[in-house]
């Protein structure tokens, strides 16, 4: 442990001068519940448009209830993994809930979205194989394929013609492709369509993690999917999270009925975990339920994106083609985007650095998170101080 202790201070040392140590940020309270305004350590109240809480629904009372009522019932903990004795009525519900709104045959819960996409990369490929993935999926992703023992090629980002040249070129091994279904750092949407042709001609498992989709696009929130009418034929594998626009925690997989009973025989990060508290599940149904009920939040998240983006190319922001709720500023360089979220800080906005290796190197970024719970003001005064704290970084 002695000798070991140098090397580690030297890591972090090259990291401290990289600009790329990251530091976090202890949340007190919010102002007020459901608030957009949130007290941070040292006193500090920040606007967040940093969080991934599209609906607003994280400090619904709604979800607190639930969360409350189940707890006093069920306890705090379920006590044991799913297939021993934590296995609950919530649970049980939940799962039946997110495949109705998925129009899939079952769903399957798990701890989290990492937990779920370790398991359906896991199960489905394995040595001898190969999987490809959009050169920026998420890390959870890339982990699985690795821990498959499958060889993976990555094509080029939202390339769905790469892709295909790929799948052609080794049909004989190819199990399976892998995406986002919007990207979290990007927020620009997968090319689905194109991608489910393919795995269609090629007899390849389509697998979609739309965990900054689900409740935010499409009619009627069901997310990138719906955007393209695509259906569970189309694309047999969906991941979806509840930490997000459902502002609980958590993550699910939705598929056929054979495909859940082989994750729950066979996916490791489902066997043996302890399964989510009740309490937790019980707030997602809620969620689920007013997501459904107030189409108005996804309007209203619509609208303010809209807002933001005007406003933003108004005042000479460098925005990217993304039409969702994440908007990234791409600044380039992990000092300048530092310097950005600093300045941002002391105008009263909490707006976070993404640096590498987050994104590419080189791509250090802003990422402007939008919410239904938003103001129109606080949107208009961030771009406003956006603009300038943009300016002094390129300086």
């Amino acid at each position: 442990m002695k000798r070991a202790t140098p090397a580690l201070a030297a890591v972090l040392s090259q990291l401290d001068a990289a600009q790329l140590r990251r530091q976090r940020t202890t949340v007190e309270s919010r102002v007020t519940p459901g608030s957009r305004v949130v007290r941070v350590a040292g006193g500090r109240e920040l606007t967040d448009f940093s969080s991934n809480d599209y609906l607003g629904l994280a400090g619904h009372p709604a979800l607190a209830d639930a969360m409350s009522a189940c707890a006093a019932r069920t306890g705090s903990g379920s006590g044991a993994s799913h297939l021993v004795s934590g296995h609950g009525h919530e649970h049980a519900q939940l799962e039946e809930e997110l495949a109705a709104f998925t129009g899939r045959e079952r769903a399957l819960l798990f701890s989290n979205g990492y937990m779920a996409n370790l398991a359906v990369m896991t199960v489905l490929a394995g040595r001898g194989e190969r999987v490809l993935l959009d050169r920026l999926c998420h890390a959870s992703l890339i982990d699985g394929a690795r821990l498959s023992g499958a060889a993976f090629r990555r094509y080029a980002h939202a390339d769905a013609g790469a892709a295909a040249r790929l799948a052609a070129a080794d049909p004989g091994h190819t199990c399976l492709i892998a995406t986002d279904g919007v990207f979290s750092m990007d927020g620009d949407v997968a090319p689905l369509p194109q991608l489910a042709q393919t795995a269609r001609a090629h007899g390849l498992w389509l697998i979609v993690d739309d965990a900054h989709g689900l409740g935010v696009l499409g009619a009627t929130g069901r997310g990138a999917l719906e955007v393209y009418g695509l259906d569970a034929g189309a694309v047999p594998v969906l991941v979806g999270t509840l930490g997000k626009a459902f502002g609980s925690y958590g993550a699910f997989v939705a598929g056929s009925a054979s495909l859940i009973e082989l994750l729950i025989q066979k996916a490791r990060t489902y066997i043996y975990t302890t399964a989510l508290p009740e309490a937790v599940a019980a707030a997602t149904r809620a969620a689920l339920e007013v997501a459904q009920a107030e189409g108005w939040r996804r309007e209203r998240l619509s609208a303010l994106t809209a807002r933001f983006r005007a406003a933003a190319a108004a005042a000479g922001v460098p925005l990217t083609a993304s039409a969702t709720p994440i908007q990234p500023i791409v600044l380039g360089d992990a000092a300048a985007a530092l310097n950005a979220q600093r300045t941002l800080a002391q105008a009263g906005f909490w707006v976070v650095a993404i640096r590498p290796p987050t994104v590419p190197p080189g791509g250090a970024r802003l990422r402007v998170t939008l919410s239904a719970a938003h103001t129109d003001a606080q949107v208009d005064e961030l771009v406003t101080h956006l603009a300038r704290a943009c300016a002094g970084a390129a300086a």
